[in-house]
């Protein structure tokens, strides 16, 4: 296991739950033996071989002297993955966000491979909703994707998947001495590699702060963010809320200012949190934080369950004007990708790889016991990812994907974040926060709708 995936373990407390969720609404009225929940566990079944990270389960190494072990689980179960649940009537967005809170408030077995699939009935229309709860340690949002699309197909007659190049087969799992004898050979090995990492990291951050002395717009450092209602200390319990605005019309106002779609998002959240800080008397004087993912992922690269790292950037919610908060991002957003990329795409992942598992876990545990979050700044105030993703109608076993949405975790400190998945032409917002934090959450969704509005309307008048 690499230690970026492991970094996702060791995150883990009752409070700080580190698997995200992947949000399908599926249309089975195109499948000819129409839906049943045997179906949909059949279907699975038949496509489990090209879900790699679906088979393996987590080992550790003995007095967790190293990074853990993935091995292909012998004692697998489907059963224990595939759950099924309702939503009362009338069956709508509301009723299914709301399932979707109190399936995100509860961790995964640990005991288990990482994952499980709640198939959601009662939709309205007849659609049927599939929440797929996936630990990050097994992927990050564009391996997500690349497992979506392994299991999805453009062809609505395209029922059956292709069969495996080879039978899956169980692992035989290590044995202690085995585990412990591995770790330390590469353990060393990584050890003997601290001294070039270290010199890279010093390089990289000169070329920071050289960059940082030249540049006309800096991006905001961590810790420099204004304290929000929603950067406290964690609670187990969830609240999930989602929107959905038309891709077109926010590639309209990318155009009308020669900015990004990954702009024009971050300053869609900028203008909604303006407003919903604003009506809750919170409104700052100086930027948010925000922390955005950025994939690492290198094209002829090995595909690795996580390669992602992050940058700083700044949502202007203390600027009234929607245009200048817009071309503020743009300028903050581009600076902080010149800084990020001075720094190495790949330095977060190679520290990792020698952060020793046990005092970091025991840190971990410690500061969300203590409430140490709510004793200092945070870090960053929220996160904001985006993934794009496929632009044509999907499929699997004959049932047509009508929606997808998708939400990472939240953490100490940081407890919102904003995830958003493109397909066709919806740009699908999923966000998260502590129910108790944030219980105006779904205002959210109509303030984002408010604020894309006005975008349109200076759009036009550019």
């Amino acid at each position: 296991m690499t230690g970026q995936d492991a970094s996702f373990l060791y995150n883990e407390t009752p409070r700080q739950h580190m698997h995200t969720l992947k949000i399908a609404v599926l249309d089975p009225s195109t499948v000819p033996a129409g839906y049943s929940f045997e179906n949909v566990k059949e279907a699975l079944a038949a496509r489990l071989h090209l879900l790699p990270p679906f088979r393996r389960r987590v080992v550790r190494v003995p007095f967790d002297l190293h990074h853990p072990l993935w091995v292909e689980d012998p004692d697998f179960d489907l059963d224990a993955h595939v759950r099924r649940a309702s939503v009362p009537a009338p069956g709508g967005r509301e009723e299914f966000d709301e399932l979707i809170s109190d399936i995100a408030g509860h961790p995964l077995d640990p005991r288990r491979p990482l994952w499980e699939i709640w198939v959601v009935e009662g939709m309205e229309g007849g659609h049927v909703g599939f929440v797929a709860k996936m630990h990050h340690s097994i992927a990050d949002g564009v391996m997500a994707a690349e497992l979506l699309a392994n299991v999805l197909t453009a062809d609505p007659d395209e029922h059956d998947p292709p069969p495996p190049e080879q039978p899956w087969a169980a692992d035989d799992v290590p044995s202690k001495l085995r585990l412990a004898l591995d770790a330390v050979v590469d353990l060393l090995r990584v050890v003997f590699g601290v001294p070039a990492l270290l010199a890279r990291t010093v390089r990289g951050l000169v070329a920071v702060n050289r960059h940082k002395r030249q540049a006309e717009v800096r991006p905001p450092a961590p810790f420099s963010g204004p304290n929000c209602s929603f950067n406290r200390a964690l609670t187990p319990h969830r609240r999930f809320v989602t929107a959905t605005l038309p891709l077109s019309e926010v590639k309209d106002v990318k155009s009308a200012f020669g900015v990004t779609v990954n702009d024009v998002i971050l300053a869609l959240c900028a203008g909604a949190l303006r407003a919903y800080l604003d009506e809750r008397d919170e409104l700052p004087d100086k930027p948010l934080v925000a922390g955005v993912p950025i994939s690492t992922r290198q094209p002829e690269g090995p595909l690795k369950n996580n390669s992602v790292s992050n940058m700083f950037t700044a949502l202007p919610v203390q600027l009234a004007d929607p245009v200048e908060r817009l071309r503020a991002v743009h300028e903050v957003t581009k600076g902080a990708k010149e800084q990020f990329n001075l720094l190495g795409v790949d330095m977060l992942a190679d520290w990792l790889e020698v952060t020793p598992p046990k005092p970091y876990a025991a840190f971990i545990r410690l500061y969300g016991r203590l409430r140490l979050a709510d004793r200092h700044r945070p870090p960053i105030n929220l996160i904001v990812s985006n993934v794009p993703g496929p632009q044509e109608d999907l499929y699997i076993a004959g049932a047509r994907l009508e929606a997808i949405y998708s939400v990472g975790p939240i953490l100490e400190n940081v407890g919102l974040n904003v995830t958003v998945w493109s397909y066709r032409d919806a740009l699908n917002f999923g966000i998260i926060g502590v129910r108790e934090h944030v219980p105006e959450l779904r205002s959210l969704c109509s303030l984002l709708h408010d604020e894309l509005e006005v975008l349109k309307k200076a759009a036009v008048a550019a």
